[in-house]
């Protein structure tokens, strides 16, 4: 038998003494690498209650679909899933607490359209609509809509412009605020056909609805969802919406688009926004997670009863539409001249 005889000098040699080392961590590496790959952000998330920040009051059409896709996910985490409302500064409020929440999907943002308006009104917010975000999922859109006073006597939207340009300036539209998405919607038509229109802002739709049935202002843009009981009933005449294809509830109105405006498709939108960094692994999870409950017969129909029509789609889709609304509200609000109250 052969017998090989080691130098004790070389078992302690400092060749020897790497190699053991690197062969340690390697061995190290293999236990560990497997547990480090099913640890990713997205592996074990969510790992405690979810927030969402509304920043609007309990009631409206953000706070309900919030709740319902709360209680919604809650049963698909199996974590509790909480409604936050931080109201005031048209959302601004709810917005930056979110953007300064840690960026790992746990806080996010359920906000609307003025997301993309308030930029054009507020030179200085304490937060970058865009860079301060991730876009998680676009949820619902919602359609606008041109009305009018029925006793004006018009019968179709180019009898009302004709109305309107043969005497500028002396007619008035009604909106539910200064800087509200249906005072800049009018303020685009406008700048769109070349009408003039004074401006009277309400504190607030009532107001604004019970002066344009009573005749004292001429025109107003209103969200359908919450106006469609009106035009049905007669007490306003819709003359025009301001979406892609036509209301199906109101099939024989048409869209200003198809009335040669293709630069007047305004809707109010809704969307989810996580805080900037969030990890891509997380917010292509709770993309994917947005995006089956919209499938679910029950939030459609919920959806459907606020007049909202479900939306979904990759996070860009969401991104895109920001882009774009910040973009569009800002030169509308520069060529008006309009101010934040």
């Amino acid at each position: 038998m052969l017998v090989t005889v080691i130098d004790p000098q070389l078992l302690n040699s400092p060749r020897l003494a790497l190699a053991r080392t690197c062969l340690c961590v390697l061995g190290l590496w293999v236990a560990w690498a497997p547990m480090a790959w099913s640890q990713t952000p997205s592996a074990n998330f969510p790992n405690r209650s979810v927030t969402f920040v509304v920043p609007f009051s309990t009631g409206t059409s953000a706070d309900a679909m919030a709740r319902l896709m709360g209680t919604k996910l809650s049963e698909r985490w199996g974590v509790p899933v909480v409604t936050d409302n931080r109201v005031g500064a048209s959302g601004s409020i709810g917005a930056d607490a979110v953007a300064k929440s840690a960026a790992n999907g746990h806080t996010l943002l359920f906000t609307a359209t003025s997301h993309g308006t308030v930029p054009a009104l507020k030179a200085k917010l304490p937060f970058d609509p865009i860079k301060s975000f991730e876009p998680v999922a676009l949820m619902a859109t919602s359609a606008l809509a041109l009305v009018v006073p029925p006793q004006l006597g018009v019968k179709n939207f180019n009898e009302w412009l004709s109305l309107v340009k043969a005497k500028p300036g002396q007619y008035n539209y009604a909106s539910p605020g200064n800087g509200v998405v249906q005072h800049l919607a009018m303020a685009l038509l406008l700048q769109e056909t070349g009408a003039s229109m004074s401006h009277v802002p309400y504190k607030g739709a009532a107001g604004a609805m019970t002066d344009l049935m009573g005749g004292h202002v001429q025109a107003s843009i209103v969200a359908l969802q919450t106006t469609s009981s009106l035009i049905q009933s007669g007490q306003l005449q819709m003359l025009a919406v301001m979406s892609e294809e036509r209301s199906p509830v109101f099939a024989k109105v048409p869209t200003l688009k198809e009335l040669g405006y293709p630069n007047l498709v305004v809707e109010t939108w809704y969307g989810i926004f996580a805080p900037a960094g969030t990890p891509p692994e997380v917010v292509a999870k709770l993309n994917a997670d947005f995006n089956t409950l919209l499938l679910l017969p029950e939030v459609r129909e919920a959806m459907t009863k606020h007049g909202l029509s479900p939306a979904g789609g990759k996070p860009e889709r969401l991104g895109q539409l920001l882009s774009r609304e910040v973009t569009r509200w800002r030169q509308v609000v520069t060529t008006a001249h309009i101010q934040a109250d």
